[in-house]
């Protein structure tokens, strides 16, 4: 799936690309050795789940090198003010009414 993208948003997504292109490759050649290393029948079970997670750590970069480029914070507004605190609980605060 190809995306069409404004030319702001494909300068982010060239930025994002370059950051990944290293540290992608290295998990990509290990991830290669990993499955020239078995044999047919060893490819599922534990070599699967190590392939799944090398691909995860490759995902969990994309959304750091994403988050790296944009500007930190999570809103522009200013805090809306804090909402006045109730009365002090009475002395008899927790126990029963007497009878």
């Amino acid at each position: 799936m190809d995306t069409d993208l404004t030319p702001g948003q494909e300068a982010e997504a060239r930025r994002i690309f370059d950051a990944l292109r290293q540290s992608a490759e290295a998990d990509l050649m290990a991830l290669a050795r990993l499955l020239a290393s078995k044999a047919p029948g060893e490819l599922f079970g534990a070599a699967e789940f190590e392939v799944r997670d090398r691909a995860h750590r490759i995902g969990a970069r994309a959304i750091e090198a994403a988050l790296a480029g944009r500007k930190k914070g999570g809103t522009t507004a200013p805090a809306a003010p804090a909402r006045a605190a109730r009365g002090r609980p009475s002395s008899s605060a927790g126990r029963p009414a007497a009878s």
